[in-house]
């Protein structure tokens, strides 16, 4: 297939690009700014686009991943929490895929977040939230003849993607190798869902070739405490796992945590689903062995 990712110059979005392109698709990436030249992702094809604000739809792709979803960490300053979620996410995705559509796109998968999946009682009173499962609704909802669409929503994303530096993983890196002293070394309680780039890669790969259009599919690889994830940090780099503190986290502050520091929020994604998509589990701590490996020296 002829594929867009948009938000292919992000960790996810990248990641997911050159996957698909290691499996023999032509993909080109997609968004606001180019990625690195002389990168891996700096040799794909790109695409300017502005999916809140554009009006068309590039032509001649079969399949759109978007991979853009806005979350709290691109909240611009100064701007209404209210009204920045509906915009960015309830409005401005399900309408630029139904510009995909228009534009002669056969299947397109959203990667979305699993809050209202996993915790619905989440949706109540968090406009985020809210606006993940409206995005989500809303693109499924264009689903019919001639344009398959569905979605598939992830936990917490740990990865790398090669010449591409992620900022929240080197701190992570760097903490783990004490290199913030004389901040304190500790992990919050409760534990989440994560998944590896690859695995969610994998999973893309199967939604778009095996997907039921219109479906959301809850996706996840392994249920963590946050001492066993930062754990794996410390491990790769050497030192002993930190200890549970019951106090906010430099590295994970706790506006990032929706369920709650000290609160759990696990599941066991469906068996069936997780055949039909294909996508890889306990990938977790080899992930963080990469990511460590790839940001000690910097």
């Amino acid at each position: 297939m002829k594929i867009l990712v948009v938000g292919g110059a992000g960790m996810i979005g990248g990641h997911a690009a050159l996957h698909l392109k290691s499996k023999g698709h032509d993909v080109s990436i997609a968004g606001r700014t180019p990625p690195t030249p002389g990168t891996p992702l700096g040799e794909l094809p790109f695409i300017k686009v502005d999916y809140i604000n554009d009006t068309s739809f590039p032509a001649g792709f079969d399949a759109l991943v978007f991979c853009a979803g806005q979350d709290v960490r691109h909240i611009p300053e100064g701007e209404d929490n209210e009204t920045y979620w509906k915009k960015v996410n309830s409005v401005a995705v399900p309408r630029f895929f139904q510009l995909a559509r228009d534009a002669g796109v056969k299947v397109a998968v959203n990667v979305g977040s699993f809050y209202p999946q996993a915790a619905p009682h989440l949706v109540a009173g968090n406009r985020y939230v809210e606006s993940r499962k409206e995005s989500c609704e809303g693109i499924r909802a264009l689903n019919g003849p001639g344009f398959r669409t569905l979605s598939v929503n992830a936990p917490f994303v740990v990865g790398t993607v090669p010449g591409l530096v992620v900022p929240m993983f080197v701190a992570y890196t760097q903490y783990a190798q004490g290199k913030f002293a004389p901040m304190p070394e500790f992990a919050p309680g409760g534990g989440v869902n994560f998944i590896s780039t690859q695995s969610l890669a994998e999973a893309v790969e199967g939604a778009l070739e095996r997907g039921e259009g219109g479906k959301a599919y809850l996706v996840g690889d392994e249920n963590l405490s946050y001492q066993q994830y930062f754990g794996f940090f410390f491990q790769a780099a050497g030192r002993d796992v930190p200890p549970v503190l019951d106090q906010e986290h430099p590295m994970l502050p706790d506006a990032a945590i929706f369920a709650g520091r000290g609160n759990d929020l696990f599941y066991e994604p469906d068996a069936a689903e997780t055949a039909t998509l294909g996508y890889r589990r306990n990938d977790i701590q080899r992930t963080v062995n990469q990511i460590v490996a790839q940001y000690k020296d910097m």
